[in-house]
């Protein structure tokens, strides 16, 4: 499908591009993204099941897990569903009032992300430095205040973003894109868009730059907890309390960081090759943040290894 850019104020949808280059591939790359996204929607589902239906994981380490299925749900359902109906029946338009609401679920919901993975360093850092205040210091209503705190100000930083999109002026309808990511589709901007381009960049970098250092000092004074311990075994478990969030961190924000920052600056990155890690960040992690705990936890492996057996037997 070959799209042209012509200049229309204030168009009433976009269309998306997919991934530049790749077009003819577009129908066999859609396959790995709906077994990515299949797989995404049963591992979230999974953990939030047992979770529910175990008593015993009622704490804070799983409640914050929950939130992060959660999150993790919405961001690849807010995405991969129009991107492969883009791939697999060439729907490339999209109502300007969709790509907002796509733009707005994208960015908003990878900020509370970022938010609830410092809540989760901050709940192993009490549990592992304070462990016999744990119980007082994080209550049930902290975690719940502490998931509203992260909700609200992604959320919050986002709204801004959006109504700056909508104020502009646009000369051209082609997204440059799979789905409708901030710069892609501010680059269609007519003119005036440096305040778009200054908030976004702020926004992000503060979200970003203030969790990151947050957590690295969390994770400086667990593992200052850790190596103080004087078994061997004891510090073996406590690593592998941390070992499966730290591996979730990694896994949002190495690719996240990449993603935002070549869409801005990366003028020597392949375009293609910068589109599908994008489409890739908001899919891969919601498939292996369940697969990951289900590995390294063994509270959740036995969950669903009961869950599983009292639906066999009850069938």
């Amino acid at each position: 499908m070959k799209f042209t850019n012509h200049s229309q104020q204030n168009p009433t949808s976009f269309l998306l591009m997919g991934i530049p280059g790749l077009e003819a591939s577009h129908f066999w790359i859609a396959f790995p993204f709906c077994s990515m996204y299949t797989l995404a929607v049963l591992g979230n589902m999974a953990v939030l099941l047992v979770v529910y239906s175990e008593p015993e994981l009622h704490q804070p380490m799983y409640l914050f897990l929950c939130m992060l299925s959660i999150i993790d749900l919405v961001l690849c359902t807010s995405t991969v569903p129009k991107l492969l109906a883009l791939f697999w029946a060439n729907t490339a338009e999209i109502t300007f009032g969709g790509c907002a609401t796509q733009m707005f679920f994208i960015h908003g919901f990878s900020a509370v992300e970022s938010g609830i993975l410092l809540a989760m360093a901050f709940d192993r850092y009490l549990a592992i430095c304070w462990p016999l205040h744990y119980g007082s210091l994080l209550p049930p209503e902290a975690v719940g205040k502490l998931g509203a705190a992260a909700v609200f100000r992604g959320l919050g930083l986002m709204t801004p973003l959006t109504c700056l999109l909508a104020r502009l002026s646009y000369c051209g309808r082609v997204v440059a894109h799979s789905y409708c990511e901030h710069m892609a589709v501010v680059k269609l901007a007519c003119g005036g868009t440096q305040p778009n381009n200054i908030y976004g960049i702020t926004a992000a970098t503060l979200v970003v730059g203030t969790d990151s250092i947050c957590i690295v000092i969390s994770y400086a004074l667990i593992l200052r907890a850790v190596l103080g311990l004087s078994s061997k075994e004891a510090r073996a478990k406590t690593f592998g309390t941390c070992g499966s969030h730290l591996g979730v961190i990694l896994l949002f924000y190495i690719p996240g960081l990449f993603s935002f920052y070549t869409q801005r600056f990366g003028q020597h990155v392949p375009r293609h090759i910068h589109i599908l890690l994008a489409d890739l960040y908001l899919v891969m992690p919601p498939m292996l943040n369940p697969l990951i705990y289900g590995m390294k936890t063994k509270q959740i492996r036995d969950g669903a290894l009961r869950l599983l057996k009292r639906g066999i037997v009850q069938s």
